[in-house]
C-alpha cells in the first residue's frame, strides 16, 4: 500500500518523476536502504543537525524532525547521506558569516520574512546513494554513489537526505569508501577553481613551474599540493613544523616552517614563483606577491577575500561598490608592478568534480582525514574545526 503523503507526491507535475514512484514502493526502498536506513518507508521526516539562529556552537540543535527534502526542479536529485564533511566555511556560517548575500541569493525578490533560512543545515560535502532523479536528470540513476559540493546558500549535508542540482553531482571515486569522498569535494573544487579557473593552471602548462602554498597543511593546501605535483610544478609548502612530514609525504618539494623564523626570509633562497595561492590572508597579502616572478604573467591568487563581510557590514548594494572597489584597485596597482592579482571562490561542479575523481582513482590525489565523527557528535566536529591548525580534513560519517 502507498501513503496518502505518497501520492500527493506523485502529483506534483514535473516533480514527481517515475523515479519518486520507484523510490518510494515499500520493496524498492527495501531493496536500496535496507538496514542502513534510519527513516522509514512512511516517514516524511528525517535526522539532521541545524540551526534556528546564528551564534556559538551551542545553537546545533539535533532535531528527528527535519522535513525530508523534495525535488522542486527538473534538473535536481535527491541523496542519501553516508557521509558528510565539517569545513572552516560551515563554521563561519553557524556564526551568521555571510547571511546577508547567501540570503539574497536564497530569496532575490525579498519575498520572505526574515529568519526564513530557518531551520538551516550546515555542511557542503557529501558522499552516499542517489534516491530520486528529477525528469531531466540524465547521468545518474537510484543507485548510484555519488559524491558533491553543495553551495553555501542551500540547505547542507548534516542530515539524512539532501537534495542537490544534477550538474553539482559526480560519480564517487571507485577507489574511495564514502567516509574518504566526502572528505574531498568542497575543499577540492575551491582549489580547483583557485589554481585551474582562476590561476589558468593545468596538465599541459603546469610542468617546471614553481608554485607557493601558504597554508599547506588544511584541506584546500594538501588538496592543492597533490594536484600541483600530479601536473608536474615544484611546489613549495607553508606551514608549521608539525605539518612538514605530512606536506612532504604529499609531494612538496620544500617546505617552510613559519613558526621557526621570518617567512620572507626564508623564502629569499627559492627561485621566484609563477604561481602563488594563499590559504592564509591578512598580512602575507603585503608581502606575498613581490616572491613572483615579474613580467612573466605570474599570478597571486588568496581565497581570503572580504566579498562576504563588506555584505554583512555594508549591506547588498554599499557592500558590492567597496568589493569592486577594492579588487580592482589591487589588481591595478599589482598590474603595474608587473604581476597580477586574484581572488578565488569556491564553485560548485559536477564536471570539475569528475576529472578530480580521475585523478583519485589514478592515484595521484588521495583524500587526507584528521578525524572522524559519528553523526551524535556534529557539534564536537565543529569545535575541532575552530580550533584551527588542520591537519586535512574532519568527515562525519552519517550512517
Amino acid at each position: 500500500m502507498f501513503t496518502m503523503e505518497f501520492l500527493k507526491t506523485c502529483v506534483l507535475g514535473r516533480n514527481a518523476c517515475t523515479a519518486v514512484c520507484f523510490w518510494r514502493s515499500h520493496a524498492v526502498q527495501k531493496l536500496l536502504v535496507g538496514k542502513i536506513s534510519t527513516t522509514s518507508s512512511r516517514s516524511t521526516v528525517m535526522p539532521a543537525w541545524v540551526i534556528d539562529r546564528y551564534g556559538k556552537n551551542d545553537v546545533l540543535r539535533f532535531t528527528q524532525n527535519m522535513m525530508i527534502p523534495v525535488i522542486h526542479y527538473p534538473n535536481e536529485v535527491v541523496i542519501k547521506v553516508h557521509a558528510a564533511s565539517v569545513n572552516p566555511i560551515d563554521v563561519n556560517m553557524r556564526s551568521g558569516y555571510g547571511a546577508t548575500a547567501l540570503n539574497m541569493k536564497r530569496d532575490p525578490l525579498h519575498i520572505k520574512t526574515k529568519g526564513e533560512e530557518f531551520p538551516l543545515t550546515l555542511g557542503r560535502d557529501v558522499s552516499g546513494v542517489v534516491m530520486e532523479c528529477g525528469l531531466d536528470v540524465r547521468y545518474f540513476k537510484p543507485g548510484d554513489e555519488v559524491w558533491a559540493a553543495v553551495p553555501p546558500w542551500k540547505q547542507g549535508t548534516l542530515s539524512e537526505f539532501v537534495v542537490v542540482s544534477g550538474n553539482e553531482v559526480s560519480l564517487k571515486p571507485k577507489s574511495l569508501t564514502h567516509t574518504q569522498a566526502a572528505s574531498l569535494p568542497y575543499v577540492a573544487l575551491t582549489a580547483w577553481s583557485a589554481i585551474n579557473k582562476v590561476g589558468g593552471l593545468n596538465d599541459k602548462n603546469c610542468t617546471g613551474k614553481h608554485v607557493l602554498i601558504l597554508g599547506a597543511s588544511g584541506g584546500v593546501g594538501t588538496f592543492a599540493i597533490q594536484v600541483m605535483k600530479a601536473w608536474g610544478a615544484n611546489v613549495t609548502a607553508v606551514c608549521s613544523q608539525d605539518a612538514s612530514e605530512l606536506v612532504r609525504k604529499l609531494g612538496a618539494d620544500d617546505v617552510i616552517d613559519y613558526k621557526s623564523g621570518n617567512v620572507e626570509e626564508q623564502l629569499k633562497s627559492l627561485k621566484p614563483f609563477d604561481f602563488i595561492l594563499d590559504n592564509v590572508g591578512g598580512s602575507t597579502e603585503t608581502w606575498a606577491l613581490n616572491f613572483l616572478k615579474k613580467w612573466s604573467g605570474a599570478t597571486y591568487v588568496t581565497l581570503v577575500t572580504p566579498f562576504l563581510l563588506n555584505m554583512d557590514r555594508l549591506g547588498i548594494a554599499d557592500g558590492m561598490l567597496q568589493t569592486g572597489v577594492t579588487v580592482g584597485s589591487k589588481a591595478l596597482k599589482h598590474f603595474w608592478q608587473g604581476v597580477h592579482y586574484r581572488w578565488a571562490f569556491f564553485m560548485a561542479s559536477g564536471v570539475y568534480l569528475d576529472d578530480i575523481a580521475k585523478l583519485v582513482d589514478e592515484g595521484k590525489i588521495q583524500p587526507v582525514i584528521e578525524k572522524t565523527f559519528p553523526f551524535s557528535q556534529v557539534p564536537e566536529a565543529f569545535l575541532k574545526v575552530e580550533r584551527g591548525h588542520a591537519r586535512g580534513k574532519t568527515v562525519i560519517n552519517v550512517i
